[in-house]
């Protein structure tokens, strides 16, 4: 009697909670992500409309706000026309840093691990890619030191993400607990770095007790070029190409290499992986890995793209890695999904903060929207898995009289 074949590794019937969710996600096709965005900002539009507001008039505000109306809008008056171009590179520059973390969200999922510390792995992306733009003077020509930072940056996130990965892999510690304390660890030590008498603390005559860092530009000179807008007012820059290219790399080594579908293998059964000859704990690390890697690219690229210094107060009102989690669920954890998820935030994320005018919806409670919204579409995730329940009913209600036709 011959022994049973195990199938090939994507064959397998999936045993990760991953594995699972994106089962059902390809057999739902793209209709559950949308009906979960809209449903989250149907919820939003009930909370404008309890506070006074008219919801259509807020999202409009909203739209207007992060300078997307400079795709439709005539616009005859000059100044008009400035301020909004300028509120589309301002969405443009978050979309480039919710790309990046939306990706080190994505890539360890798609391994089956939930890496929740893509806020920590930026963070010490931001301490290293200050450490070397405004400490390391004019050590560098300004393209190389722009460079060595971004990718020093980088390489501190991968390493950050890489000791989840390894305690996942060596003792079994699970990666949503270590990267949740790696996120306080790296916040508390950022503290530290920024704060009075830290290490990195602003050195500038007379501001020797601001909390924050000396400025990348005034120490070295080494910034990304300048892609749309002008220098010194936060304009959109080069590194936007570097995000798009971000997305081509993950959907290539995912879809096209060896990497990629041990990374895939591992996070839809890993038993069947094993079995298959894949180093499961390799991949574990890796996918955490690279991650990070992404992550801290985010913080090179915020760092030597547009904030030039970093201090107390960013630290602990940054959250851009949280919004990360949002951008890959609502992306579905594709390339093409976390661009337009990283886009749909970007815009949130300025459209309601700062570019939202005041007539038409108060912003503080607006700042407060983006934020419902982002936790209603991470709520949501999980209606997937319902509204399939609910269309699997609908075909079986519609098969079932022809069925008990053809059997009388």
């Amino acid at each position: 009697m011959s022994e049973p074949v195990t199938p090939p590794p994507e064959e397998a019937p999936p045993t990760t909670t991953a594995g699972k969710l994106m089962l059902r996600q390809r057999a739902g096709g793209i209709i559950p992500p949308i009906i979960t965005a809209i449903f989250a900002f149907f919820m939003g539009g009930i909370v404008i409309a309890a506070s006074g507001h008219n919801p259509i008039d807020a999202y409009l505000g909203i739209l207007d706000g992060a300078g997307l109306n400079w795709f439709w809008d005539d616009f005859g008056n000059t100044d008009v026309l400035e301020l909004t171009t300028f509120n589309f590179t301002q969405t443009l520059l978050r979309t480039t840093t919710f790309v990046f973390t939306g990706l080190a969200v994505a890539f360890a999922f798609r391994c089956g691990l939930f890496n929740i510390g893509g806020q920590g792995q930026y963070t010490i992306g931001i301490v290293v890619a200050v450490w070397v733009g405004a400490y390391w003077g004019n050590a560098l020509p300004n393209g190389l030191h722009v460079v060595v930072g971004i990718v020093l940056a980088a390489l501190a996130g991968a390493i950050w993400a890489g000791i989840a990965g390894i305690l996942k892999a060596t003792v079994g510690a699970h990666e949503v607990i270590t990267t949740i304390m790696l996120n306080w660890i790296a916040f508390w030590f950022a503290s530290y770095c920024f704060g009075q008498g830290g290490p990195l603390q602003n050195t500038t005559p007379g501001q020797e007790s601001v909390p924050s860092s000396d400025d990348v530009y005034e120490k070295s000179g080494a910034i990304i070029p300048v892609l749309w807008g002008d220098q010194g007012f936060q304009a959109l820059h080069y590194g936007f190409f570097l995000a798009i290219a971000a997305l081509v790399v993950f959907w290539v080594v995912l879809n096209r290499t060896t990497l990629g579908y041990e990374v895939r293998a591992v996070g839809y059964n890993p038993e069947a992986a094993a079995y298959g000859g894949i180093s499961v704990k390799k991949n574990f690390f890796l996918a955490m890995a690279i991650s990070g890697l992404f992550a801290g690219l985010a913080a090179g690229t915020d760092i030597f793209g547009w904030k030039y210094d970093a201090g107390v107060l960013d630290v602990q009102a940054s959250a851009v890695g949280f919004v990360g989690i949002a951008v890959a669920l609502l992306g579905r954890s594709t390339a093409v999904g976390v661009g337009l998820g990283a886009l749909i935030f970007g815009a949130l994320d300025y459209g309601t903060t700062r570019g939202l005018d005041p007539e038409v919806f108060d912003p503080t409670l607006a700042g407060n929207l983006s934020l419902m919204i982002q936790g209603l579409v991470v709520l949501f995730v999980g209606a997937d898995l319902l509204i399939l329940y609910l269309w699997s009913l609908r075909k079986k209600r519609f098969a079932s009289p022809r069925m008990s036709g053809r059997g009388a």
